[in-house]
Protein backbone atom coordinates (compact mmCIF):
# COMPACT_ATOMS: atom_id res chain seq x y z
CA UNK A 1 0.00 0.00 0.00
CA UNK A 2 1.38 3.42 -0.90
CA UNK A 3 1.51 6.41 1.43
CA UNK A 4 -1.31 8.15 -0.45
CA UNK A 5 -3.57 5.15 -0.11
CA UNK A 6 -2.86 4.93 3.61
CA UNK A 7 -4.09 8.49 4.16
CA UNK A 8 -7.43 7.90 2.40
CA UNK A 9 -9.82 5.93 4.58
CA UNK A 10 -11.41 3.05 2.81
CA UNK A 11 -15.14 3.31 2.37
CA UNK A 12 -17.05 0.13 2.35
CA UNK A 13 -20.56 0.18 1.08
CA UNK A 14 -22.64 -2.38 2.81
CA UNK A 15 -26.00 -1.05 1.76
CA UNK A 16 -26.96 0.51 -1.49
CA UNK A 17 -28.67 3.84 -1.15
CA UNK A 18 -32.07 3.86 -2.81
CA UNK A 19 -34.14 6.93 -3.24
CA UNK A 20 -37.68 6.70 -2.12
CA UNK A 21 -40.35 7.96 -4.52
CA UNK A 22 -40.92 11.03 -2.35
CA UNK A 23 -37.22 11.94 -2.52
CA UNK A 24 -37.15 12.05 -6.31
CA UNK A 25 -37.14 15.35 -8.05
CA UNK A 26 -40.46 16.19 -9.69
CA UNK A 27 -40.54 15.85 -13.42
CA UNK A 28 -40.77 19.11 -15.33
CA UNK A 29 -44.27 19.96 -16.45
CA UNK A 30 -44.63 20.29 -20.20
CA UNK A 31 -46.42 23.54 -20.87
CA UNK A 32 -47.26 23.97 -24.49
CA UNK A 33 -47.22 27.41 -26.02
CA UNK A 34 -50.26 29.16 -27.39
CA UNK A 35 -52.43 27.15 -29.74
CA UNK A 36 -51.64 27.27 -33.42
CA UNK A 37 -53.28 30.15 -35.24
CA UNK A 38 -55.79 28.93 -37.77
CA UNK A 39 -57.45 31.05 -40.41
CA UNK A 40 -60.97 32.17 -39.67
CA UNK A 41 -63.74 30.55 -41.69
CA UNK A 42 -64.52 32.30 -44.92
CA UNK A 43 -67.95 33.52 -45.94
CA UNK A 44 -69.17 34.83 -42.60
CA UNK A 45 -70.70 38.31 -42.29
CA UNK A 46 -68.31 41.12 -41.38
CA UNK A 47 -70.00 41.60 -37.98
CA UNK A 48 -69.12 38.02 -37.06
CA UNK A 49 -65.40 38.69 -37.55
CA UNK A 50 -65.60 41.94 -35.58
CA UNK A 51 -67.37 40.23 -32.66
CA UNK A 52 -64.98 37.28 -32.76
CA UNK A 53 -61.88 39.47 -32.60
CA UNK A 54 -63.48 41.64 -29.90
CA UNK A 55 -64.14 38.55 -27.76
CA UNK A 56 -60.54 37.39 -28.20
CA UNK A 57 -59.20 40.81 -27.19
CA UNK A 58 -61.53 40.96 -24.18
CA UNK A 59 -60.44 37.52 -23.07
CA UNK A 60 -56.75 38.42 -23.40
CA UNK A 61 -57.27 41.58 -21.37
CA UNK A 62 -59.32 39.79 -18.71
CA UNK A 63 -56.58 37.19 -18.21
CA UNK A 64 -53.91 39.86 -17.83
CA UNK A 65 -56.07 41.84 -15.40
CA UNK A 66 -56.64 38.72 -13.30
CA UNK A 67 -52.89 38.07 -13.26
CA UNK A 68 -52.29 41.63 -12.10
CA UNK A 69 -54.74 41.32 -9.19
CA UNK A 70 -57.94 42.82 -10.60
CA UNK A 71 -60.66 40.33 -9.66
CA UNK A 72 -63.85 42.39 -9.54
CA UNK A 73 -65.59 44.18 -12.41
CA UNK A 74 -65.73 47.34 -10.28
CA UNK A 75 -61.92 47.40 -10.16
CA UNK A 76 -61.64 47.19 -13.95
CA UNK A 77 -62.23 50.76 -15.05
CA UNK A 78 -61.93 51.77 -18.68
CA UNK A 79 -58.71 53.60 -17.83
CA UNK A 80 -57.18 50.51 -16.20
CA UNK A 81 -58.23 48.22 -19.06
CA UNK A 82 -56.86 50.61 -21.67
CA UNK A 83 -53.57 51.09 -19.83
CA UNK A 84 -53.19 47.31 -19.66
CA UNK A 85 -53.78 47.15 -23.42
CA UNK A 86 -50.98 49.67 -23.94
CA UNK A 87 -48.66 47.55 -21.78
CA UNK A 88 -49.56 44.48 -23.85
CA UNK A 89 -48.99 46.32 -27.09
CA UNK A 90 -52.49 45.88 -28.46
CA UNK A 91 -54.79 48.56 -29.82
CA UNK A 92 -56.82 50.68 -27.43
CA UNK A 93 -60.08 48.82 -26.69
CA UNK A 94 -63.42 50.45 -27.31
CA UNK A 95 -66.08 50.99 -24.65
CA UNK A 96 -67.86 47.86 -25.90
CA UNK A 97 -64.70 45.79 -25.43
CA UNK A 98 -64.21 47.25 -21.93
CA UNK A 99 -67.76 46.19 -21.05
CA UNK A 100 -66.99 42.70 -22.39
CA UNK A 101 -63.87 42.53 -20.17
CA UNK A 102 -65.94 43.46 -17.11
CA UNK A 103 -68.55 40.84 -18.09
CA UNK A 104 -65.80 38.20 -18.19
CA UNK A 105 -64.59 39.25 -14.74
CA UNK A 106 -68.11 38.99 -13.27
Amino acid sequence: MSAAQALVPSVRRTQSVHRTPSARRPRPVHRPGPPAVRPLPAGMPREWYIDHNRRLKAMRLAVVLLDSGVYLPQQATNRRIRSMAVRLGIHRPSAITCRAVRALLA
